[in-house]
Order: structure tokens, then C-alpha cells, then sequence
């Protein structure tokens, strides 16, 4: 009788401290979860915006038609022709405008020069699609190296 009742005890004191346990731990994931929100950064509705730069969105925009373009060369479908939105990139306004200099302004004139040559030239489109990433990784080199990983993705090997 007293190995049925101790043994009632441990199990109950067991479950006790085990469920404190528990409770500890929910107050510190609600602590550190009310210390993450609680940012002074955040706007009226509670959220942080990021809102993209025109040159950002265009960035953005001018990746994806270089994925497709890459696969049609790959593929050795035609080419089609050249996005005119990309000329957009001497005049849509960055996230930091001291960025626009006379070196992004050389880069970016490589760049739509070998991107128009994929077009002109479907003959050697690898080599001249290829030649616009490396305008692309040359200017983000000293720019803004964030994007360089996914940049690279798009070279064709």
C-alpha cells in the first residue's frame, strides 16, 4: 500500500513539475515573441513595409525575363525580342541614388549592350547573354553584392 501511494505521489509531483515546465517555457516564448514585435520601426497598422525601389522592381523583373530568355536559348527556341523595359535602367530611381554614378552608368550601358546583342546575334546568344551577367556581378561587386548569388544562378554553363 505505501509503494501504491508513494508511487501515486511521484507520478502527481512529476506531472507538477513537468507542466511548470511547460508554463516556463510558453512565458518566454511569449516574452521574446512580444520583444520581436514590439519594434519601434513598425508602422500605425503594427508592420515593417519595405517598399522596392523602381530599380529594385526592374532588377526583379529583369532577372525572371533572363531566367526565361536563358531556358529559350538553352532550349534553341527563338530568342524573340529585346524587353524594352530594360533601357529603363538608366532612368528608374534606386534605393540609394549616390549609387547612380558613372560607374553603374558604364555597367549598365555593357549590360543592355551585351543583352541586345542576345537579339541582334542569336548565333553566339550564350556568349552575349552570359557577357550581360557578368556586367550585372561586376556592377553589384561594388554596389551592392546581395544579389551576386542569385545573379550567378542565371549564367549559362
Amino acid at each position: 500500500m505505501k509503494k501504491v501511494v508513494f508511487s501515486s505521489l511521484l507520478i502527481v509531483g512529476l506531472t507538477f513539475f513537468q507542466s511548470c515546465k511547460e508554463e516556463e517555457k510558453k512565458e518566454t516564448a511569449d516574452a521574446k515573441t512580444a520583444e520581436c514585435t514590439s519594434d519601434s520601426s513598425k508602422n500605425d497598422d503594427g508592420f515593417d513595409m519595405y517598399e522596392m525601389s523602381e530599380m529594385a522592381a526592374l532588377m526583379e523583373q529583369m532577372y525572371v525575363d533572363n531566367q526565361r530568355l536563358k531556358e529559350r536559348i538553352l532550349k534553341g527556341d527563338t530568342i524573340g525580342r529585346f524587353p524594352q523595359h530594360f533601357m529603363r535602367i538608366h532612368e528608374a530611381v534606386l534605393t540609394d541614388e549616390t549609387d547612380k554614378d558613372q560607374f553603374f552608368n558604364e555597367q549598365a550601358k555593357k549590360f543592355i549592350e551585351a543583352q541586345e546583342l542576345i537579339y541582334n546575334d542569336p548565333e553566339n546568344a550564350k556568349e552575349h547573354f552570359n557577357n550581360g551577367i557578368d556586367a550585372c556581378i561586376k556592377c553589384h561587386e561594388v554596389k551592392c553584392g546581395g544579389p551576386i548569388p542569385k545573379i550567378k544562378k542565371l549564367y549559362i554553363k
